[in-house]
């Protein structure tokens, strides 16, 4: 066991020194890459080893470059080595973190990690949390609660008696939601019929007289979901008037901060999510900016017994009800991975400060790309906000080439959206190694892939 454990450690300092120079591309495509697998189930057992240097081997030219410095594409961070290290933990004890009573540890690391994020992104300290695999499933959770409460306001319990015959709850969201939040109405049976858009401001932000105005159209369960960081542009919603607005009229209303929330852990920062606090529920990933290994995503809920009524379940068998917080009651899973613990260890690692740092850097640097980039001809810069930057050539058919060019080219990797009637490159910086040398190196890459695909269009 040592042996392969070495082994796999080995293999895996080797890809981590390689993210600074490696192409940040894959060098196989999905199509491609399933040709280097042997598609036959083996017929007698192979040894450890040997299926660890054939996985490696294997699956390399299929692995892209997600934790390098100069990957953009989307907001993904990388891994910070104590999270690393703390995840390899987490894998090596396989608890499952559900019940206290079997993983008291664990248990309580997660009690821990739950108090000081709740503290760290300013929440009300008395909110519930739950860890979950993602944002998605952190609205999942959170919506859940909303879905209890405003149904119990109506006098309908909904864990009892479903939705079949319940009030019908009306969902206002942002024209530029992120679509996770679509797909979570969908698995909680509300369905799209739900949903209300609102209408946003030049930058993708929610207009609060927009949701005066729908607020007024109908009285009854309301849900309003807001935004802290806008997928193109990085824009927050004005936080503080839509609670304002949404508690005067009854409604619950819910924050997905996937990646935004985290500036609420900087000084320079926090005042972009003034407001935030007063929101019922919160849903974020530890996997984008705080940079801890996939998966993790938070959910946080303000009134702690709708999120318990929407989440917990018993049985006979289990060993619950002691003095310290069992996460089954918290969260959609029953066996359930420890994600608390890499989170923990990012914490420990960086402190009060050294999250801040990491939250200024990125914005700084997402700042230089615009200012660099905007001195290129042929570039125009489109928005920028948060650790979020999006450009376009001259042309849909030129920004589309230039983005094809900077994939191919390797030195880094962005992605291409539509925003505005336009197409963009898109470019999300969230990984811890980031600084202005990766930038320069990425504008340079940029300027030359819009030289090239300018060329290849003549």
């Amino acid at each position: 066991m040592r042996d392969l454990l070495t082994a796999a450690a080995g293999h895996a300092a080797s890809y981590m020194e390689s993210l600074n120079d490696r192409p940040v591309r894959a060098e196989l495509d999905p199509s491609a890459i399933g040709d280097a697998f042997d598609w036959s189930l083996p017929e007698h057992p192979i040894d450890a080893g040997l299926v660890l240097d054939e996985l490696v081997e294997q699956a390399e030219p299929g692995i892209a470059a997600l934790g390098s410095p100069r990957y953009f594409g989307f907001v993904i961070g990388g891994a910070l080595p104590a999270a690393l290290a703390a995840d390899w933990m987490t894998s090596t004890w396989d608890q499952n973190a559900g019940l206290a009573a079997i993983t008291p540890s664990l248990a309580a690391i997660e009690e821990l990690t739950g108090a000081w994020l709740l503290d760290l992104l300013g929440l009300p300290r008395t909110a519930s949390f739950a860890f979950v695999t993602g944002c998605q499933m952190a609205h999942v959770t959170a919506l859940a609660a909303a879905r209890q409460r405003v149904l119990a306001d109506e006098g309908w319990d909904v864990g009892r008696d479903g939705l079949i015959g319940a009030p019908a709850i009306r969902v206002l969201v942002g024209e530029e939601r992120h679509v996770t939040v679509d797909r979570a109405l969908r698995l909680l049976g509300l369905g799209s019929s739900a949903l209300r858009p609102v209408a946003v401001d030049e930058r993708g932000a929610m207009r609060p007289a927009a949701l005066a105005e729908e607020l007024l159209r109908h009285r009854g369960p309301t849900i309003v979901c807001a935004q802290a960081g806008n997928v193109n542009t990085g824009a927050v919603d004005p936080l503080d008037a839509i609670c304002r607005l949404s508690h005067r009229a009854g409604a619950w209303v819910h924050v997905d901060g996937a990646f935004g929330m985290w500036a609420a852990a900087s000084p320079s920062h926090r005042e972009l999510l003034r407001g935030c606090a007063d929101a019922d529920s919160w849903a974020t990933d530890a996997h984008k900016w705080l940079n801890v290994p996939y998966d993790c995503g938070l959910a946080f809920v303000a009134d702690r017994e709708a999120h318990m009524r929407a989440m917990s379940v018993t049985a006979s068998y289990l060993e619950q009800g002691g003095p310290v917080r069992d996460p089954l009651d918290w969260t959609p899973e029953f066996s359930r991975r420890a994600r608390a613990v890499p989170v923990y260890a990012a914490l420990r690692s960086l402190g009060r400060s050294g999250v801040a740092e990491l939250v200024d850097r990125l914005c700084a640097c997402a700042e230089r790309f615009a200012a660099r980039l905007a001195e290129h001809e042929g570039i125009e810069v489109a928005a920028q906000g948060l650790n979020q930057v999006l450009v376009h050539a001259d042309d849909d058919e030129a920004t589309d080439a230039m983005v094809a060019e900077v994939q191919r080219d390797g030195t880094a990797w962005m992605s291409a959206t539509t925003w505005g009637g336009r197409r963009c490159m898109r470019i999300s910086v969230s990984n811890w190694q980031t600084t202005y040398v990766d930038v320069d190196r990425s504008v340079e890459a940029i300027a030359r892939a819009l030289r090239c695909s300018v060329g290849s269009t003549l």
